[in-house]
């Protein structure tokens, strides 16, 4: 029996079904959940839910949710006791990933490296480059019948999880890619390729354009206080073009954290687990070998009544070191 067989047993005689996306969803997470959704229907579940907690507020995944039209509520407003089962896709556990700390799942499909979970059904792959490939499997297999938004959902998401396929893709994505392409709105795509940057988002890229420290081809800046927490990853992205430099982390306050994002293209550093290194006794961290991210609460840094400009500034300077360190470079002064 495959895995696709097994979730289907599992979800048969379930009559609702909460599927659970991690805070400040991205495109794979979002995507893989509309394909479970799918499939629970598929096997006769009468009410399924999707869920988010945080924010969507980078420019693409915003128009991904508008122009696809996507259904999906706030976390704010779930009840456990609503659903026969709960479903994580795209992270494995509640610490460090959803608002619903309290919460336990019965389903956890992922592609992260992480330690498995105790619950009743479980397929963890990390030899796979997004969760979205493991999805469109279980879909090919069950004959699942697939619609212009999921198809569309699906292909963006395997496009942006990789990056354009240009950074650690595997031959499930583009195996994945090549089953839902004749099912997407490509015209729709291109509109999403095409959302616009706010004026917020601009400016934390320039911060971290400007406060760029570079040691060797690694690079470590500060987006500053922003609002923009995908402006963080999408900074990432871009200072990796950077002539001679392989390794990114680009960091910024939002609210009360801080919020980091990692790239690499050296095959020696894997990001997630400088990251760990780095950051996991002060917070949370992890990811894959070519991006990963962070989070710190922002005070430990000093207490609430400190001066907010100060407190950013000392806290920058607190992270370059410990990422820094993490790779064994030599520090300099900042």
């Amino acid at each position: 029996m495959t895995r696709a067989q097994e979730l289907a047993e599992y979800l048969a005689g379930t009559e609702s079904l909460a599927i659970i996306c991690h805070d400040n969803p991205d495109p794979d997470c979002i995507a893989s959940a509309l394909a479970l959704s799918a499939i629970a229907e598929w096997c006769g579940v009468a009410d399924t839910e999707l869920f988010y907690g945080g924010m969507i507020s980078h420019q693409q995944n915003r128009a991904f949710v508008n122009l696809l039209h996507l259904n999906l509520a706030h976390t704010e407003e779930f009840v456990r006791d609503d659903f026969d089962k709960i479903a994580f896709v795209d992270h494995a556990t509640p610490a460090g990933h959803t608002e619903l700390e309290s919460v336990e799942p019965d389903i956890v499909i992922d592609h992260h490296s992480t330690e498995a979970p105790e619950c009743d059904f479980v397929d963890l792959r990390d030899e796979y480059g997004a969760t979205a490939s493991i999805l469109v499997e279980y879909l090919r297999e069950l004959g699942t019948k697939m619609n212009v938004q999921l198809g569309s959902a699906l292909l963006f998401a395997l496009h942006r999880e990789r990056i354009d396929y240009i950074r650690g893709p595997t031959t499930h994505e583009y195996e994945a890619a090549l089953y839902v392409y004749g099912h997407a709105d490509l015209e729709l795509l291109e509109r999403l390729y095409g959302a616009a940057f706010s004026p917020s988002t601009v400016d934390a890229i320039s911060e971290a354009i400007r406060n760029r420290v570079q040691r060797g081809a690694t690079l470590a800046t500060s987006a500053g206080r922003t609002t923009e927490r995908d402006a963080l990853a999408q900074a990432a992205d871009y200072l990796l073009n950077v002539e001679g430099v392989d390794t990114v982390l680009v960091f910024g306050v939002v609210d009360s954290a801080v919020e980091m994002s990692a790239r690499s293209i050296d095959p020696r550093v894997h990001a997630g687990n400088v990251l760990q290194q780095a950051f996991d006794d002060v917070g949370s961290a992890g990811g894959h070998a070519d991006m990963a991210g962070a989070q710190i609460p922002l005070g430990l840094f000093a207490d609430s009544d400190a001066d907010d400009e100060e407190l950013v500034d000392f806290a920058s300077r607190r992270v370059v070191h410990r990422f820094f360190d993490a790779l064994h470079l030599e520090r300099g002064e900042e």
